[in-house]
C-alpha cells in the first residue's frame, strides 16, 4: 500500500492546525514533521511544543523526522509531543542501535534515515529492528529542492535486502516528490512518499494525493 505523508515544511505555518485537518480530509495517511536544530542541518524549523499543539487537531499518524545532532536525548520528548513514528539520521552523533531501542521502548515505530551520500548498505545492520527506512532524495535541511534520481538505486537495494530477509518494512522517500518522481519512487520499491509543495500548494490536495498514490 502506498502511503502519502505531506510535509508540514510546505504548509502555512500561521494555521498549522487547520493545515493538518485539511491534509486529513484530503486523504493523507501521515503528517510529516521535520524537526531541525541548525546544527545537524543548516536550518531551524520547529520543535516539539509546536507538534504537541496540533496533536489534538487530527488523527493522522505523526511521522516525525529528527534532523538533529543528538536524537537519543529527545526521544521521550518527541513521543510526548504526539509522535507515532520517529525517524532519525544514521549520520547523527547518537548510537543507532541505542536510539532505535529507545524509540521502541517509548512505544513508537522506529525509522532510520540516510543522506544522499550514505550507502544503502549502512542501514542493513539495523533492518531487523526497524519499521521504516527513509532514503533522502535531496540534501536534508531545506524544502523545494530537486529530486535526485540516483537515490532510487538505494531504495531498490534496501527493498531487495528487506525481501531477502522476509521483512515487512516501509521505505520512505523525501525530497522533490511530484507525480513524475512518485512513479519513479514507487517503481524502485518505496511505499511511503513525503510530498511538500506538491500537496500543500495544490489547488486540490485530495486530487494530487490520489495521483501520487
Amino acid at each position: 500500500m502506498i502511503k502519502i505523508s505531506p510535509s508540514v515544511l510546505a504548509s502555512d505555518f500561521s494555521c498549522l492546525g487547520n493545515e493538518a485537518v485539511r491534509m486529513e480530509k484530503a486523504g493523507a495517511d501521515y503528517l510529516h514533521l521535520d524537526v531541525m536544530d541548525g546544527v545537524f542541518v543548516p536550518n531551524i524549523s520547529f520543535g516539539f511544543p509546536v507538534i504537541k499543539s496540533i496533536r489534538n487537531k487530527t488523527s493522522l499518524v505523526f511521522d516525525v523526522h529528527l534532523m538533529i545532532d543528538d536524537p537519543l536525548k529527545y526521544i521521550g520528548e518527541c513521543r510526548d509531543s504526539g509522535a507515532d513514528i520517529i525517524t532519525f539520521h544514521l549520520e547523527s552523533s547518537s548510537p543507532a542501535a541505542d536510539t532505535i531501542a529507545a524509540i521502541k521502548a517509548a512505544g513508537c515505530k522506529a525509522g532510520l534515515a540516510i543522506k544522499p551520500g550514505t550507502p544503502a548498505q549502512e542501514v542493513f545492520p539495523y533492518l531487523d529492528s526497524l519499521d521504516m527506512v527513509l532514503v533522502m532524495t535531496v540534501e536534508p535541511g531545506f524544502g523545494g529542492q530537486s529530486f535526485m534520481g540516483g537515490m532510487m538505486e538505494k531504495v531498490s537495494a534496501v527493498r531487495a535486502e528487506a525481501q531477502r530477509r522476509g521483512l515487512d518494512i516501509d521505505i520512505q522517500v523525501d525530497g522533490g516528490i511530484n507525480e513524475e518522481t512518485a512513479a519513479v519512487s514507487r517503481n524502485a520499491g518505496a511505499n511511503v512518499l513525503v510530498a511538500g509543495s506538491a500537496v500543500f500548494k495544490a489547488t486540490d490536495a485530495a486530487d494530487i494525493i490520489s495521483r501520487l498514490r
